[in-house]
């Protein structure tokens, strides 16, 4: 059991910060580069990604393997040190995905059903999807995912203290 613990708390750290880089990537460098473009080229770029990132690999493995990793990596853990922590981190990650369901992928869908950017006034397009509630509800999941990341990362340190103590 020891050795499946250990292995869904690494799935879950692992994970976990994968997406978490993912959300940090879109703050730093995604949205920030797209808010420096015109019209045209923010919606056609946006829905470029958004329609990529809608795979199974990353949506599986990784949005949702977070989750499901962390939570039997706490079901693993229920009599250990490293419980609290990743119960926390649990929490967190899920208000993260209650995010972006209740947020950002509406906003996505809207901005991809606007249309082809060739064919629409993309500046209406652009105006409608409201850059700034995007990257503000971007920023929170960034935020509660690295900070899940770093207490999933703490309760593996336990867990590996734990197995070395006699």
């Amino acid at each position: 059991m020891n050795g499946l613990r250990v292995a869904t708390l690494m799935a879950a750290t692992m994970t976990t910060g994968l997406v978490a880089g993912v959300y940090a990537i879109y703050a730093n460098a995604f949205m920030p580069g797209l808010a420096k473009t015109d019209d045209k080229t923010f919606v056609g770029a946006f829905q470029a990604v958004d329609r990529a990132i809608v795979n199974p690999l990353f949506l599986g493995l990784g949005f949702v393997g977070a989750l499901v990793f962390t939570l039997l990596a706490g079901l693993f853990s229920l009599k250990e040190k490293a419980l609290p922590w990743i119960a926390v981190a649990f929490v967190l990650y899920l208000v993260t995905i209650i995010l972006t369901i209740a947020v950002n992928v509406p906003m996505n869908d809207a901005l991809k059903v606007a249309g082809d950017p060739n064919s629409i006034d993309a500046a209406a397009a652009r105006a409608a999807f409201d850059e700034a509630k995007w990257r503000s509800f971007n920023l929170i999941r960034t935020i509660l995912a690295i900070v899940s990341f770093g207490l999933l990362g703490w309760a593996l340190y336990l867990t590996g203290k734990s197995a070395v103590q006699p």
